[in-house]
C-alpha cells in the first residue's frame, strides 16, 4: 500500500491512459482531395465530422446529381443537418430511401409504418438513448444510416451528440492498433432491449436474432477507411480473450468517442433533421430535457455484413 509520505513526497505518479496536445484529426480519407460542393451550401460544425446543409428542400424528390453530391457529404462529413424542413413521415421516408433498402426495428415504438420508429418523450417517459452507442451492432447486418427527424423540441436541452470512429481509430497508440487488428467481437440486444422482456418473448428474439460477431475494427466499405466498431451498448465481448480482459480492452475503447475533439454536438429546432453514417459513427442522445416533451421520429437504412 502506498505510504502517506510517498504522496507528499511526490515520488508517487500514478499511471493514467491520460493524451493532451494536437490530435490528428484527418477527415478524408488518405489520398482524397477537397473538391467545392456546387448545388447547396455546406457549413462545417467541427474540423472532422458534422456539417449543415443549406439549400436542399427536403419535401422534394433529389435529382441524381443533388443526391450524388448529398452522398459525397455524407461519407465526408459522417453527420448532415438540414433545418426548416417542413416534411411528415412520407417525405422522410422518400429521403431515407435515396440511400437503400429500409429496415425495421423490432422493440422500438413505431410510427405510421414499420419503417419508422417514433421517440415520444415527455413526463411519462425519459430519454433512455444517453449512452455512446451505434445503432443496431446486434444484427448480422448492422443499419448503413439513419434520417432522424424532431417535430417538437424542448425549451431547452436534448441536443445529440456524434463520434468519428474513423478519427478515434487513428489516434489510438500503433500497440493498441497492434494488438485489436484482426480482434472480433460479440454483440448482443439481450442486455438493453432484452431486459424488461417477458422469459418466452426474449428466448423467440434471441432466436430471431442471434448474437453478431463483427471486427473489431472494421473497414468502411465505401471510404475504406479503418474505424472502431465496438460500443458500451450492445458489444459485450471480445472474441480469446478472458472475460476480464476482454472488459478492460473494450472499456479503453468505448472511452474514445468520449473525446470531445472527436465529436459534433448538434442542437435542435423544429423541422431540423439528420442522416448519419451508422458505419463510421457513435451517437449519444443528451437526456436533459425531462419532463418536457421531445418528439422524434427516426428511419434507419439496411447495411451490409461488417468486415
Amino acid at each position: 500500500m502506498m505510504s502517506q509520505t510517498a504522496y507528499l513526497s511526490r515520488s508517487y505518479h500514478p499511471v493514467r491512459e491520460l493524451k493532451s496536445g494536437a490530435r490528428q484529426l484527418r477527415r478524408l480519407p488518405e489520398g482524397i482531395e477537397e473538391i467545392p460542393y456546387t448545388l447547396f451550401t455546406l457549413k462545417p460544425l467541427g474540423p472532422v465530422i458534422g456539417a449543415e446543409i443549406e439549400g436542399v428542400d427536403l419535401g422534394q424528390p433529389l435529382t441524381p446529381e443533388l443526391k450524388a453530391e448529398l452522398h459525397r457529404a455524407f461519407l465526408e462529413w459522417k453527420v448532415l443537418f438540414f433545418r426548416n424542413q417542413s416534411i411528415d413521415s412520407e417525405q422522410q421516408l422518400r429521403f431515407a430511401k435515396e440511400w437503400g433498402e429500409l429496415e425495421k426495428h423490432p422493440f422500438l415504438p413505431r410510427g405510421s409504418s414499420e419503417e419508422v420508429t417514433r421517440f415520444e418523450k415527455n413526463a411519462n417517459m425519459t430519454g433512455n438513448e444517453n449512452v455512446w452507442h451505434t445503432d443496431v451492432t446486434w444484427r448480422l447486418e448492422p443499419a448503413l444510416g439513419s434520417v432522424l427527424r424532431l417535430s417538437e423540441v424542448p425549451p431547452l436541452g436534448g441536443d445529440t451528440l456524434w463520434a468519428d470512429m474513423a478519427v478515434a481509430y487513428d489516434n489510438l497508440p500503433d500497440e493498441v492498433k497492434q494488438r485489436i487488428d484482426g480482434l472480433t467481437a460479440i454483440h448482443d440486444f439481450t442486455g438493453t432491449f432484452g431486459r424488461h422482456l417477458a422469459p418466452e418473448i426474449l428466448e423467440a428474439k434471441q432466436a430471431e436474432f442471434p448474437a453478431a460477431e463483427h471486427p473489431v475494427v472494421r473497414t468502411h466499405p465505401e471510404t475504406g477507411r479503418k474505424t472502431l466498431f465496438v460500443n458500451a451498448a450492445f458489444t459485450v465481448r471480445i472474441v480469446g480473450l478472458e472475460a476480464e480482459e476482454s472488459e478492460k480492452v473494450l472499456n479503453y475503447l468505448f472511452r474514445q468517442a468520449h473525446v470531445p475533439e472527436y465529436q459534433v454536438r448538434f442542437h435542435w429546432e423544429e423541422n431540423s433533421v439528420a442522416l448519419w453514417d451508422n458505419r463510421a459513427t457513435q451517437h449519444y442522445a443528451v437526456s436533459d430535457y425531462f419532463p418536457n416533451r421531445r418528439v422524434a421520429e427516426r428511419i434507419s437504412i439496411a447495411g451490409d455484413r461488417p468486415y
